[in-house]
């Protein structure tokens, strides 16, 4: 059914008089009584308003949907309102309502009531036709517009239809977002190609997002593909069939994710409750815990990342001005002090990250000031890990509790409760509990490395530069790096940080050195994405 159906221009209001929600909701439906379309006035308004009673249909940029299936219905129907001066509304981003649509459907009836709500919403985040519809003086303006809109529609979809692929929309991402996020890139284009399967890959790499996906091509894909070991955006993609994956299975697995995303073999994704669908998106290959776990401490880690590069780096030259000039010297004491400053904020970007991880933006707060509260108990690193982790958990919990609270406290959930709840049960667990169980673990830890020998140091750097080498970019890796990284916070020693990046550096020197593949995407990698050079084999010759 087309808009234009429903949409009669003897149902237009060109000039809205009301200026509050209720008077322009009683206006809307006086209009649709007059006209036929509406036999008990009483009636239909008790289902607009149970509906806005659930949340409010304006939706923002003002424009409002108020719509019901209703038994005084009399045929399906579509007014279209517009107010000169603005209606507050209780629009969703509290600005004033400009257009409105109010649809009745008949009780009892076919979805047409979904089916315009549907059309219109797509139309609806299309800038170009709301500054369109703004604009418009008459019916027959508003008529026309959605008429030449639904042309443009047809001549795509025809365009579409056209084509005999498949279309799937893909995001890769690892926590570094140096080399695994393009790698499962190539590997999908790669077999996507070779099975005839037109595909978009966005790709989340250490500058950012790359070749975003549009909001038409996530419409109109048979289905999505996140590989990915940190977290996403993936709210866009609700109501599509999701596979999430492991970044190396983008890698490994290109044409089995392929597939079942193509032939929609994928759950469909509800994005009320992303951390639950992310948690179990292992598609029943076990491991969902560790695999949760592990993203979101590679959360985490990569946003704290930035930190340690930017902060370490000026220490070190701050170091290297204090021996040519001394510590009184201008030089050593401002790049000193700038970097101490970028490293102050390790533990609580990590602790803050991974409870984001875990429960999106409420888990924020409370995850960053756990941290801080582990750096201030002198917990340290492992403190501030363990407060990410129970600030995400917990903010999971307080969720799920206020599930069910009054909808009038619907709009102060997100700025008030969860703040509120989230900081004091964190704060409370870190400062009496928490806090003062890892700085006993913290200190006895500074205390075995402060009195190891010589000897035991140098074996200690040579095992932590082992585990950085044996899986690049793996979990042993990032597991020597992580114990550095919280050595080198918590002492002030770059010995140990300096073992563990002489002994990352090993592998790609070494691929460096040998002969390479023809083509990066041939490599087939050990478990873990481990690309050593005893590990890497070529499906084509050596160049």
């Amino acid at each position: 059914m087309k808009i234009n159906d429903v949409l009669k221009k003897e149902l237009m209001i060109m000039d809205l008089k009301a200026r509050t929600k209720e008077s322009a909701i009683d206006e809307m439906i006086k209009r649709l009584v007059d006209e036929g379309a509406v036999n008990d006035f009483d009636t239909f308004k008790e289902g607009i308003m149970e509906r806005e009673a659930q949340t409010s249909t304006g939706l923002g940029d003002g424009i409002a949907m108020p719509h019901s299936k209703n038994k005084a219905v009399a045929k399906p129907a579509v007014l279209f309102a517009k107010s000169s001066s603005g209606v507050n509304y209780n629009a969703l981003d509290g600005q004033p309502v400009e257009i409105f649509f109010m649809i009745a459907a008949p009780e009892g009836g076919d979805n047409v009531h979904l089916e315009v709500l549907a059309s219109l919403a797509r139309k609806l985040v299309d800038e170009e036709v709301v500054q369109a519809l703004k604009t418009t003086q008459t019916p027959e303006d508003v008529q026309a517009l959605f008429e030449e809109s639904e042309k443009e529609e047809e001549v795509t979809q025809v365009q579409s239809d056209k084509k005999d692929k498949k279309f799937v929309v893909a995001v890769t991402a690892c926590p570094t977002g140096i080399a695994h996020t393009y790698m499962a890139e190539d590997a999908l284009k790669k077999k996507a190609a070779e099975m005839g399967v037109e595909i978009r890959v966005e790709t989340n790499g250490t500058d950012g997002a790359k070749n975003i996906l549009t909001e038409d091509e996530i419409r109109r894909a048979d289905g999505v593909i996140v590989a990915a070991d940190k977290k996403v955006d993936i709210a866009r993609f609700n109501g599509k069939h999701v596979l999430q994956r492991p970044v190396s299975d983008g890698i490994k697995k290109a044409e089995e994710l392929i597939t079942k995303a193509s032939t929609g073999n994928a759950p469909i994704l509800d994005a009320g409750d992303q951390y639950e669908a992310q948690s179990s998106s292992t598609d029943g290959e076990g491991g969902t815990i560790l695999q949760s776990v592990y993203k979101d401490l590679m959360n985490g880690i990569s946003h704290m990342l930035p930190f340690v590069v930017g902060g370490g780096i000026l220490l070190a030259l701050s170091f290297l001005f204090e021996a040519q000039l001394g510590s009184d010297s201008v030089l050593f004491t401002s790049l000193n002090t700038i970097g101490g400053s970028a490293f102050q904020f390790l533990i609580p970007v990590l602790a803050g990250y991974i409870a984001y991880s875990i429960a999106d933006r409420p888990g924020l707060l409370p995850g960053m000031a756990g941290g801080l509260l582990a750096v201030n108990s002198n917990a340290g690193f492992l403190g501030g890990l363990i407060a990410g982790f129970v600030a995400g958990y917990v903010m999971n919990w307080i969720k799920k509790l206020l599930k069910n609270v009054p909808r009038s406290f619907e709009g102060i959930k997100a700025i008030l409760l969860y703040p509120v709840l989230g900081l004091l049960t964190v704060g409370l667990l870190m400062f009496f509990l928490i806090g003062p169980f890892f700085a006993v673990i913290n200190n006895a830890m500074l205390d075995f490395l402060n009195n190891l020998g010589t000897g035991n140091a140098v074996l200690l750097g040579a095992v932590l530069g082992g585990m950085m080498a044996v899986d690049m970019g793996g979990p042993v890796n990032k597991a020597a790096y992580a114990f550095s990284i919280g050595v080198f916070g918590d002492t002030g020693d770059g010995s140990l940080m300096a073992a563990v990046m002489v002994g990352g550096m090993i592998p790609p020197l070494g691929i460096a050195f040998s002969k390479p593949c023809s083509d990066v995407s041939s490599c087939i990698s050990a478990p873990d994405s481990a690309l050593t050079s005893s590990q890497v084999q070529c499906e084509g010759k050596p160049e």
